[in-house]
């Protein structure tokens, strides 16, 4: 099966359609979401409803979670809380439906799959070979992906050997039929590798290869979008560096 694994969409809906055109492209048999559709974008109703009609399976990310009111706003940055404020108080009845129906991890795919972590699939920031390695003994999936860091990464582990990990820069694959995985898509709507390009990952499960790919999106109109909604200026900034 081809899989394009996508996360951190954001609200960010200029680079939600770029990505799913890029990903039309591929032709792959299905589309899987990691979570965060809402976030620090001004179109949590669109992005939601795109990723219902255009995807297979959705998990819930911590931003999704804080709006459905599952996790307190005062464990975000203010810049975050501002925004999930927001989303809270604009988001439709449809889209509040169907974020709450979304959990942070999916069992029985092949592969393991986490907003987040194996250890904690809401919080865990996995940015590290030693991170990695202890989320790898938790899996019990030999391949696993996450997503809510907005940083495209692979670490890779072979018998006794040492966890080895880097960033994915565009265009780069990787052969995962040997030893154990964990990939990070990148983030669709906000990066945070210095790449500004829109990122996702196709996975194939027959071959195990996985190539990452970056996408060039209008980034002129997700940061008007925010500025127009009112939400802090940072958030529009931000897009433009990939930070």
């Amino acid at each position: 099966m081809r899989i394009a694994l996508l996360s951190d969409v954001h609200g960010n809906l200029p680079a939600f359609e770029a990505v799913l055109a890029d990903v039309d492209s591929e032709s792959p048999d299905e589309i899987w979401c990691l979570g965060d559709l809402v976030g620090y974008g001004a179109q949590p109703d669109a992005c939601v409803e795109l990723a219902q009609d255009r995807c297979d399976l959705c998990l819930a990310g911590n931003h999704d979670l804080v709006v459905t009111g599952d996790i307190p706003i005062a464990d975000f940055s203010s810049s975050a809380a501002a925004a999930a404020r927001w989303t809270q108080e604009t988001i439709g009845a449809d889209a509040l439906a169907f974020l709450r129906g979304l959990r942070p991890t999916e069992a029985g795919r092949a592969i393991g799959l986490y907003h987040a972590s194996p250890r904690d699939p809401v919080w865990e920031y996995v940015l590290s070979s030693w991170q990695a390695d202890e989320c790898m003994d938790l899996m019990e999936p030999r391949i696993g992906a996450i997503g809510h860091s907005h940083v495209a990464l692979w670490f890779h582990r072979s018998g006794r050997a040492q966890v080895e990990g880097a960033p994915a820069t565009a265009g780069l694959s990787r052969n995962l039929n040997d030893g154990d995985w964990l990939l990070n898509p990148g983030g669709v709507g906000q990066p945070r590798d210095g790449d500004p390009r829109a990122a996702w990952l196709l996975l194939d499960t027959e071959g195990w290869t996985a190539e990452w790919r970056r996408v060039e999106y209008p980034i002129d109109d997700a940061a008007d979008a925010i500025t127009k909604a009112g939400l802090p200026h940072v958030l529009a900034e931000r897009l433009y560096s990939g930070q």
